[in-house]
Parts: C-alpha cells; sequence; structure tokens
C-alpha cells in the first residue's frame, strides 16, 4: 500500500496516541476510514545513531488494546503452532519477513539491525501489534500471521474507533 506524507496534523495525532514525541517519521502507513493514523513508519536509524527496527509501528489506542487482550488470549501460541504444522502458512510468513526488510532498506541498511524485521517474523509469533501494524501497511496478503490476527480482534479498521480528541 503507498505511504503518505505525515501532515502536522497526522505527528500531533500521533504523540496524542503514543504519549511521546514523534521522531524521524517516514510516513503514514496505514489510517483510520476517519483519516487518523493508525500505523506511523519510522526510520530504520533514527536522527540520534540509534537503530529503529520497528519500521511499521501501530499507533492507534483502540487497535493496540485489542491486539493486547488477543496476545493475552493465548493466540499467539495458536499461531506459532499453525507455523509448524502448515508449511504454506510458515512459507507466507517467510516472505512477509523478507518484504519487511525490503520495505526498510528503501531508508537505509543499518547493520546493527540487519536481517532482524519484527514480530518474531520469519520464525516465531512474538508481537501482534507489530504483524498487525506490517499487515495494514503492506496490504492484505502480505503478511498472513498480521491478517489473522486483525481478522480475530474486535478492533475493524473499517469502523472509527479513535479518540475524538486525536
Amino acid at each position: 500500500m503507498p505511504l503518505t506524507e505525515a501532515s502536522a496534523s497526522d505527528i500531533a495525532s500521533l504523540e496524542k496516541q503514543l504519549g511521546r514525541q514523534m521522531r524521524d517519521v517516514v510516513g503514514i502507513g496505514a489510517r483510520c476510514v476517519c483519516g487518523n493514523p493508525i500505523v506511523v513508519v519510522t526510520k530504520p536509524r533514527l536522527s540520534d545513531g540509534s537503530p529503529f527496527p520497528t519500521f511499521y509501528y501501530l499507533s492507534l489506542p483502540a487497535a493496540t488494546a485489542a491486539l493486547s487482550t488477543l496476545e493475552a488470549s493465548g493466540f499467539m501460541a495458536e499461531l506459532q503452532e499453525r507455523l509448524v504444522f502448515e508449511p504454506e502458512l510458515a512459507e507466507q510468513y517467510r516472505k512477509a519477513h523478507d518484504a519487511y526488510l525490503h520495505d526498510r532498506l528503501l531508508y537505509g541498511e543499518v547493520s546493527e539491525i540487519h536481517g532482524i524485521s519484527a514480530g518474531g517474523m520469519p520464525t516465531r509469533v512474538k508481537c501482534l501489534h507489530a504483524l498487525a501494524g506490517h499487515a495494514l501497511a503492506a496490504g492484505p496478503g502480505v503478511n498472513p500471521i498480521g491478517d489473522i490476527a486483525l481478522e480475530a480482534c474486535t478492533w475493524k479498521q473499517t469502523r472509527c474507533q479513535c479518540d475524538p480528541t486525536l
């Protein structure tokens, strides 16, 4: 999916969502139906020199809360087991890892995080927030575990659940 430029309003919304000052934003990877950011895309090396492997960062509180609930339910263990017993799913997940690395590499090579994507890819399911952020930014069919998590959680991108102060 196309990355959109982050406006001053987007940055202000992200800062409210995350409760911190935004740094080194590349753009917005996904938006709510109302237009607010859902996924922020951040440079792989911050301006202070720190590596930042989480290229796609889920920011919308309603989405992160729904995925936290799903994680707490043990859903990640179920998905991990599926990777063991479903070779096609495991192969798609490996390809998602490659796609993530490719996207991030467009914004610079960072030796400290070379080959490291997010969410446990390519062999583990470690963080549904990161996987869902990638799935939302890349679009359906790129990150199968992120797609499955988004389908299973209570938050839906098709219905605005933004805080009105955003």
